[in-house]
């Protein structure tokens, strides 16, 4: 069997990924807009149990769904809580270093969503907690 595209060229895509979020924020380099994918993905990952972070990341392009998974653990999910609060959380990751704006969670929610195949993804968060579709909600 050939190696599937998606590993063929999953550095490649994910720095697309990361252009198109730079885009979509406005922000200056590459470097900020991983930063601010990090936090927003690590933000997520807090809200879910193992299980529901794994089917999460199985809709995810492969080199997203291993920063999604990297540094998880078992702690009790957190409940979703307002899209301010949320958003801070994502700003305190590398809170010297990160310049994410407010629209973070937003930015790369629509951002995101050009990069992953949608039926599986809204299939996905439809079985997730109350909360998680209302956060990768991106501009229409």
């Amino acid at each position: 069997m050939t190696v599937p595209m998606a590993y063929q060229h999953a550095s490649e895509d994910f720095m697309r990924f990361l252009a198109d979020v730079r885009e979509e924020a406005g922000l200056a380099t590459m470097n900020i807009a991983f930063t601010m994918v990090d936090g927003v993905l690590r933000t997520f990952r807090r809200r879910l149990t193992a299980t529901e972070a794994l089917r999460f990341a199985g809709v995810l392009p492969p080199v997203l769904c291993a920063l999604f998974i990297a540094g998880a653990d078992e702690a009790s999910p957190l409940p979703f809580a307002s899209r301010d609060e949320m958003t801070r959380e994502v700003q305190a990751l590398r809170r010297h270093h990160n310049l994410s704006p407010p629209s973070a969670i937003r930015d790369v929610a629509t951002a995101l969503r050009r990069h992953v195949q949608v039926d599986a993804f809204e299939r996905v968060l439809a079985a997730l907690p109350d909360g998680a579709a209302d956060f990768w909600a991106g501009r229409a």
